[in-house]
């Protein structure tokens, strides 16, 4: 079986947010200032490091699902960890037969997002956040995982409920 470009870029797009994902959360646990593995048991900031401008990094272990929804740990830990796989797996079945850059792109994101918080929960129990945007009011500190989770939501909805108007539906009795 050989694939064409059109199915390989978006299988690409996987890894690529997955290794930045890994890579950004690596630092910020080798970062002595953001005391990381000093605080695992907390779920508030750890250590903080003010930036210019409205972004700082603020290490959080998140023990729950993006910007910390449904908090477990235990048996919780692993049935979350499940649920994101099949989540995952489901989303990279239908990446595989879709059709359309915006929709692949935006299933590529959401798995590879999905995978980098997945592989934090199996190894740590939790997600490694940083990003913490509170001068812009946003309440929650997130990682570039779930950043790539809520742009890949974003142009989903977009692709599926905006654009599904435009978009040729085969049938010829159907009114364009």
């Amino acid at each position: 079986m050989q694939l064409k470009p059109a199915q390989v870029w978006p299988l690409a797009i996987i890894p690529v947010t997955l290794i930045a994902d890994q890579v950004t959360k690596s630092m910020v646990l080798a970062n002595e200032q953001l005391r990381a593995m000093e605080c695992f048991q907390n779920t508030f900031a750890c250590g903080t490091i003010e930036l210019p401008g409205p972004i700082n990094l603020s290490m959080v272990w998140n023990r729950g699902m993006s910007y910390g929804m449904f908090q477990s740990e235990g048996i919780g830990r692993w049935i979350l960890a499940a649920v994101m796989l099949a989540i995952a797996l489901g989303f990279l079945r239908w990446l595989l037969v879709a059709e359309g850059r915006l929709l692949k792109l935006s299933l590529a994101l959401v798995i590879g997002g999905a995978f980098g918080n997945l592989i934090d929960r199996v190894r740590f129990g939790a997600v490694v956040d940083f990003i913490n945007a509170g001068a812009l009011h946003f309440p929650w500190v997130f990682n570039v995982a779930d950043a790539a989770i809520s742009v890949g939501a974003v142009l989903l909805f977009f692709d599926q409920f905006v654009l599904s108007g435009r978009k040729p539906s085969g049938n010829p009795d159907r009114p364009s």
